[in-house]
């Protein structure tokens, strides 16, 4: 199995997509749009930071706004493995890994020749892990592994080894570890007591939910205020060459006064993008949905989004490849003055891992 990178940076930039692009899996480069509004903050607690991802070798490490950091590695093996660990001083770590080619057989752990036994995965597990007393010991031999191996009866990878070091050592700095008895790497004898609180994340709170009667899913027909925009001409253009492509439209009502309409504009062989707009009654006034994402990126598309009623929260999923083991999942809840972005996480290597796993970004409360 091979490394989807390419494959991914498309679904990353169609994620962002606006239409018109002659791309089958992505879409040219988001419009940007300046009423984007920042997320809140509890008054008194100390602000998110801000998410960051680094590469060193083999491995990259990612903390997100609420310094909840991953370091992991693949690199076209088929299969994965991952340290976690969340902020704060009573934080622990984890190890979880698994192997894309097996389904329900043990794997093992072997570190330049020694094998750590693993916690035995359960039907619906999606990952193995090491028990929680072997993880410190384990993490000090990732740390310096020149081979590291997940095998299963008559199948084995070897995961890069080159940069888990270093991966490691960033969490710490990241973390605010360095020196004390909680860090990955550099250990030393300041109590956990000195390691930093976990950040404060914002606090959304989703407008009340109102009836949908006569929007959804299955409307078909954009008012002419929005078919007018030179936007959604091009996005129609695009959609041309597919009637039933060019009919997914999807529309919702966010208050008594505002619609929310999506307009098709491209579609690939997993991928299907959307533009939003938010309007006013019977698509009066439109203007482009404010999306942003974790890099401060704000755009109108999605790929394979959806707006769902209840929750008040529009939710993209850009796949990386058709198993959906990589790319962009983000959602935006509506507050009745915004959509603000309440999560974000993403998978660059496309080796098997479940999107319930991949490493956040951005995290609300």
């Amino acid at each position: 199995m091979t490394r989807m990178k390419w494959i991914w940076t498309i679904a990353m930039a169609a994620a962002l997509a606006g239409c018109g692009a002659d791309n089958p899996e992505g879409a040219p480069e988001g419009r940007a749009n300046a009423d984007a509004v920042p997320p809140p903050v509890p008054a008194g607690d100390t602000p998110a930071a801000r998410s960051d991802q680094r590469t060193f070798g083999d491995w990259t490490a990612t903390c997100d706004n609420g310094q909840r950091c991953a370091a992991f590695s693949g690199r076209g093996t088929g299969s994965w493995l991952m340290v976690r660990f969340d902020a704060g001083p009573g934080a622990r770590p984890e190890i979880l890994m698994n192997m894309s080619a097996i389904s329900g057989a043990g794997i093992r752990l072997v570190i330049d020749g020694q094998t750590q036994p693993l916690n035995t995965a359960r039907d619906d597990a999606v990952a193995f892990s090491v028990p929680a007393a072997d993880v410190e010991a384990t993490l000090v031999r990732l740390a310096a592994a020149r081979k590291i191996t997940l095998a299963a009866p008559d199948f084995e990878n070897d995961i890069p080894a080159a940069g888990a070091s270093a991966a490691l050592l960033w969490i710490d700095e990241r973390q605010g570890r360095l020196g004390t008895t909680t860090a990955l790497i550099r250990k030393g004898d300041r109590p956990a007591s000195t390691v930093p609180v976990a950040p404060a994340l914002p606090v959304i709170v989703a407008a009340a939910a109102i009836s949908q009667t006569g929007f959804g899913d299955e409307v078909q027909t954009l008012p002419a205020g929005l078919e007018a925009l030179p936007a959604v001409k091009a996005c129609r253009a695009e959609t041309s060459f597919n009637p039933d492509l060019g009919q997914a439209v999807m529309s919702a009502r966010l208050d008594r006064s505002t619609e929310l309409w999506a307009v098709p504009c491209f579609s690939g062989a997993y991928n299907i993008g959307h533009d939003w707009y938010v309007t006013g009654p019977g698509g009066k006034n439109p203007r482009p949905a404010a999306l942003a994402s974790a890099d401060g990126t704000v755009s109108n598309g999605t790929v394979n989004g959806g707006f769902a009623a209840g929750s008040r929260t529009l939710t993209a999923f850009s796949k990386g490849r058709g198993l959906g083991d990589c790319g962009v999942a983000s959602t935006w809840t509506w507050t009745g003055r915004a959509f603000v972005l309440t999560q974000e996480s993403a998978m660059e290597d496309c080796e098997g891992m479940p999107s319930d796993l991949w490493p956040t970004r951005w995290r609300t409360r």
